[in-house]
């Protein structure tokens, strides 16, 4: 008798929220980051979370820290794996600031990332210059996702201005838009000095949002991840989910953990 052939799971077991889809997919996005993992640390992120792993963006300006063979390597096993992969946002603001864009295209691209973040957390861009770094990913064959926010702690979102630079960025051609938390999760963006929610802004920016599918929210917190499931679903799109978070965040998806269990969904008389 063949063993394996017993060991497929039931698809209540596997998925009980029975919604969780396969790769490729356009629900339920998540993005890892990676702020220096080491070649077998990496290999061994893929060949455990692969299937759970959508996006890995290497953290901040670490790309040009890496051996160029080494980070080759990397980029390689990443697309193997059906993984994209992008450079942090904060080093193509460093390309801005040096004047050295072009060469920052052209060298992502040479390595072999397949997307490219554009963001202005530090620094400030007028919105034909981000049109312009977002039309430049396109022509270089990139997906581009851009990002809103900035990093200082204490930052607030301003709803207006992030409504309007949804619509335009997605309009422009950006697959998904980020909502800045960093990778604290803390005093940013939706987030309060303690990483607590701010849900009267979650609300409103929902409400006005044309697409709210084509957000996705840093989550960097366990209790951040738990709480905005909850509101938005298991199809949110979360991301700066750290290498060892993973596994914890898909069993929080398909409500294999007790955070999103629905309970009132089991039987009566469980036996």
């Amino acid at each position: 008798m063949d063993v394996t052939s017993q060991l497929e799971w039931p698809a209540g077991l596997q998925d009980p929220s029975g919604c969780r889809q396969a790769k490729p997919r356009n629900q339920g996005i998540t993005m890892v980051i990676d702020k220096g993992l080491g070649l077998h640390a990496f290999e061994d992120l893929l060949h455990t979370a692969a299937p759970y792993i959508d996006l890995i963006k290497l953290g901040f300006g670490t790309s040009p820290l890496y051996p160029a063979e080494l980070l080759k390597t990397k980029l390689q096993m990443a697309r193997q794996a059906g993984i994209e992969t992008m450079p942090g946002g904060t080093f193509l603001e460093v390309a801005v600031v040096q004047g050295e864009v072009e060469n920052c295209y052209r060298l992502i691209r040479e390595l072999g990332y397949t997307a490219i973040e554009v963001s202005d957390g530090t620094i400030d861009l007028s919105r034909s210059k981000r049109d312009e770094l977002i039309g430049r990913g396109l022509n270089a064959d990139l997906k581009v996702y851009t990002e809103y926010g900035k990093k200082y702690w204490g930052s607030k979102i301003e709803l207006d201005l992030l409504i309007e630079t949804v619509i335009e960025d997605v309009q422009q051609g950006a697959a998904l838009v980020t909502i800045e938390a960093r990778e604290s999760g803390e005093g940013v963006g939706i987030f309060d000095e303690k990483g607590v929610c701010r849900d009267d802004m979650l609300h409103s920016m929902i409400r006005l949002f044309p697409d709210p599918e084509r957000v996705l929210w840093e989550a960097p917190q366990k209790s951040q991840q738990v709480h905005l499931l909850k509101k938005l679903g298991p199809g949110v799109h979360l991301g700066n989910i750290a290498p060892q978070d993973v596994f914890a965040l898909e069993t929080l998806r398909r409500g294999l953990r007790s955070d999103t269990l629905v309970w009132d969904a089991l039987p009566a008389n469980p036996s």
